[in-house]
């Protein structure tokens, strides 16, 4: 993805988006803390140092990461991410988003993930989200945003980390409720 622009301030009324930095370990971590976020997620592990330590350093390194904040506090509040398709140069997945449980309840992860869509559209054709198939509070969240189910794209079966992830998604055509 060399050309998508990452290197923006996202923002609407009720969160900013900017990107990550190694000095937002610890205010991430804070957050990230919570094992009730992990509760519905394979990775429960992030929740512990050494376990978040490996998920930030992941995100650093891709250089696709955002902080999440809230305009209000300026408190960091999450994170989310992009991650290039290997299926197809049309999409681009969002996904590794967290927030802290006093966000949860659908306001802020629909802003969170409208800004990032809105942002992708400039470029891609499909945004696509890889869930896990227990992992119901995310299906639901991204239902909500209009995502759907979306096996293949371009007659390709899209490629899925797990036997257990369902692979959402979003045409450029389909606004984002």
């Amino acid at each position: 993805m060399p050309d998508f622009n990452l290197q923006v301030i996202l923002e609407d009324e009720r969160v900013a988006l900017r990107p990550l930095d190694a000095q937002d370990f610890d205010a991430l971590f804070a957050v990230a803390a919570d094992p009730a976020i992990w509760a519905q997620h394979p990775a429960k592990e992030r929740s512990e140092p050494e376990g978040f330590r490996i998920f930030f350093q992941q995100a650093l390194e891709g250089k696709l990461a955002f902080v999440i904040l809230d305009r209000a506090s300026g408190n960091i509040i999450g994170s989310s991410r992009y991650h290039p398709c290997p299926d197809t140069p049309l999409a681009v997945e969002i996904g590794w988003t967290f927030l802290a449980t006093a966000y949860w309840g659908g306001a802020y992860n629909q802003s969170v993930k409208r800004l990032m869509i809105a942002h992708a559209f400039q470029q891609f054709e499909w945004v696509l989200f890889h869930i896990h198939r227990d992992n119901l509070r995310s299906r639901k969240a991204v239902e909500k945003i209009g995502a759907q189910l979306v096996p293949s794209l371009d007659g390709k079966t899209i490629t899925t980390r797990s036997e257990e992830s369902l692979v959402y998604g979003i045409r450029k055509e389909t606004k984002p409720r």
